[in-house]
């Protein structure tokens, strides 16, 4: 920040400035969600919900990203597409070839190989449900 802009008066009313996003993902089969996003694309379970004694959420970690997977419950139909119409990204310092080469070694599928773009390398997936994922080096300056 430079002290030009330090400076600058912030807009009022004052806009929105979040400091990350978690994302809550409704699927079909749970455990079986949990253990493709843990074993396949790599992520850690943090927290796992139960009520009764049934599972019903489980809390996802990949570095500072959260994913929240809750059982769908049924009520709008189970075999309704999910993730219709959106993508949601995934960046990291990491090798993007690399993580895409584990998940096929895991039994994953890619939606598209890595590729060179917007001052990227990025590939695509898509979740057992249909939630497509872009997992995309930082931006280069």
């Amino acid at each position: 920040m430079t002290a030009e802009s330090s400076n600058t008066p912030r807009s009022q009313p004052e806009s929105l400035r979040a400091r990350a996003l978690a994302a809550s993902i409704t699927v079909k089969d749970l455990q079986e969600s949990r253990d493709w996003y843990r074993d396949v694309v790599g992520f850690t379970v943090d927290r796992v919900f139960e009520h009764e004694g049934k599972l019903r959420a489980v809390a996802l970690k990949a570095g500072a990203v959260e994913i929240l997977l809750t059982q769908d419950d049924g009520a709008k139909g189970m075999d309704r597409r999910k993730g219709e119409g959106m993508s949601l990204m995934l960046t990291t310092a990491q090798n993007v070839d690399e993580i895409a080469a584990r998940i096929k070694e895991r039994g994953g599928k890619l939606d598209s190989e890595p590729e060179d773009n917007w001052g990227m390398r990025a590939f695509r997936f898509s979740d057992p449900d249909g939630f497509r994922f872009t997992v995309a080096s930082e931006r280069k300056q």
